[in-house]
């Protein structure tokens, strides 16, 4: 394993491909080069400093990817709300990278504001914290003139997508490279596949369907002495101010690669239902266990999503496409009907998202992921909403909402109190569709 990803998809033919091509795009565009130095360069020498801001598993998984990208890339700060996670990430990533790992003790940041000091210190940024913060987080590495990648979801609520969208567009003003966590779009095979679809290979597409159905992830036992706020910090998946819940957090893959395979097109509306069935004591905060989605597109294609954090059941992470010629499964690469097709190469797209990330960087050409981000992230939220209030829910509304859970992460503060806090037998309070009105 290589924190998180198993290094059984890592793909060096892939890989070479993107750094020939990664290469070829630093030597070739000199006055673009000349531009992204004064950006990028830290003190005027080839280094490119990176900063993290989060250090569980993901961004951890993320920095190695980085430093794996460009071998002028030094780790040189770091913050999270925990000193030990900071720490024991920083050891992790070194093992790796030795070379590449310049963080000391003085440039370890905790607290809610860390984030202030890893964005100055940084000329890429990665952000892979509570969703909750990354709009905010995103928005202040722009502004700051830093290049960032951003995990998935890019916000939880229609007010953080709107920070995120005005975000990518400074981006674009400032020339800023904005990579988004939704890698399936840097997977070959996926591309392949969904191109072929889009030529035709399966006909006209009549439905599609996605799942992401599992165990509960990230349930972390409380450790003795944390307060309310830090503990909900500590296992942040299972809050939903802090995650956005599963919807969002999760089947937002599903969701963008259906998008994608839609031609980019957001659908009109979508009923959902979610609930809590089996999981639902103290250590698994105020999430839903189970949520089914209903989109429907403007063309009447309906879109069905499900996604489950239950223990003990019938598991399966799929997006399967149907149409009047065949059907398509896009994580097996596979077309099957009057076309019968697989593809048989291999791919990591997690390292080929940062491979493509630092070639821009370092060409002066930009990349912004900005518009797939912003769009997905929001058919996500919008099922959630639906699957929180038990109603119909309009992309027109969500486009206008002003909803956001409360506090605002910029209002957030290490003493405050959380917003959510425990019955008198322990367990959390959740949405009530029917009764919960949100949006």
């Amino acid at each position: 394993m290589t924190l998180g990803i198993p290094q059984a998809a890592f793909d060096d033919g892939s890989r070479r491909k993107f750094l020939k091509t990664s290469t070829t795009l630093a030597s070739g565009a000199t006055l673009g080069m000349v531009e992204a130095s004064l950006a990028v360069h830290a003190a005027g020498s080839d280094v490119v400093r990176v900063g993290m801001i989060g250090c569980g598993g993901r961004n951890a998984g993320a920095a190695v990817q980085a430093l794996t990208a460009d071998p002028g890339a030094r780790l040189v700060a770091m913050c999270d709300l925990f000193l030990d996670r900071i720490h024991e990430k920083r050891a992790l990533i070194k093992k790796q990278k030795p070379k590449q790992v310049e963080v000391n003790d003085a440039n370890c940041f905790t607290g809610f504001d860390g984030y202030k000091s890893v964005i100055e210190l940084s000329d890429v940024v990665l952000i892979a914290n509570a969703a909750k913060f990354h709009p905010l987080h995103l928005m202040a590495a722009i502004k700051a003139g830093k290049h960032v990648f951003v995990e998935k979801p890019h916000a939880i609520d229609p007010t953080g997508i709107k920070t995120v969208r005005a975000a990518c567009e400074l981006a674009r003003q400032k020339r800023l490279s904005v990579l988004s966590g939704l890698h399936s779009r840097h997977h070959a095979g996926y591309a392949e596949t969904i191109q072929r679809i889009q030529d035709g290979a399966i006909g006209e597409v009549v439905s599609l369907e996605e799942n992401f159905l599992r165990a509960p992830y990230g349930v972390i036992p409380r450790k003795p002495g944390l307060t309310e706020l830090e503990y909900q910090c500590s296992t942040q998946y299972h809050f939903s101010w802090l995650s956005g819940d599963d919807v969002v957090q999760s089947l937002v893959h599903n969701l963008d690669r259906s998008i994608w395979i839609m031609g980019g097109k957001a659908p009109l509306k979508c009923h959902g239902l979610g609930g809590r069935s089996t999981m639902t004591d103290p250590i698994y905060g105020n999430v839903f266990d189970h949520h089914s989605v209903i989109y429907e597109m403007a063309n009447g294609v309906r879109l069905y999503a499900f996604c489950r954090t239950t223990n003990g059941c019938y598991n399966e992470s799929s997006s399967i496409v149907f149409g009047t010629k065949g059907r398509a499964s896009i994580m097996a690469c596979r077309i099957q009907g009057e076309t019968n097709w697989r593809w048989k190469g291999r791919c990591n797209p997690y390292q080929v998202e940062h491979d493509r990330f630092f070639a821009a960087i370092r060409s002066g050409q930009p990349l912004n992921c900005g518009d797939y981000m912003v769009r997905s992230t929001l058919v996500a939220i919008m099922g959630q909403l639906s699957c929180y209030t038990g109603r119909e829910t309009t992309w027109e509304e969500m486009k206008q909402s002003g909803f956001y859970y409360s506090p605002r992460p910029e209002n957030c503060r290490d003493d405050m109190e959380p917003p959510v806090k425990p019955g008198p037998n322990g367990v959390y309070p959740v949405f009530k569709p029917g009764l919960t009105k949100l949006t």
